[in-house]
């Protein structure tokens, strides 16, 4: 069963890579890029996937709070992607600026808290 957290940990933290990376590298264009929401889509699907394994699994103890702030941090940057994405023509620099904040805001409270 620990193998099995350490694949998904894997792959939850290369969505969360595509997804930095692709905004950051479509700043300067100004557009959605498309890898972005596969990207967030498969961290948050991995990330629930980790707190299931972990809970049931191994029985580990799991942080509430930390949990239920990252998942929403992550669904709010899939809304921002979502959104943006439906209007091509509004999309900003900021706007990417904000969702690269919010996907860099996710990893640091996985790594600092």
């Amino acid at each position: 069963m620990e193998a099995l957290l350490h694949v998904v940990l894997v792959i939850h933290l290369l969505g969360w890579a595509v997804a930095l990376g692709g905004t950051v590298a479509a700043m300067r264009r100004a557009e959605v890029p498309p890898g972005a929401l596969h990207g967030v889509l498969t961290a948050v699907v991995t990330g629930l996937g980790l707190v299931t394994i972990a809970v049931l699994g191994l029985d580990a103890e799991v942080d509430n709070v930390k949990i239920g702030i990252k998942l929403v941090v992550g669904l709010v940057a899939i809304g921002v992607l979502v959104a943006l994405g439906r209007r091509p023509e509004r999309v900003t620099r900021g706007n990417l600026g904000a969702v690269a904040g919010l996907i860099s805001l996710n990893v640091a409270l996985a790594v600092l808290l």
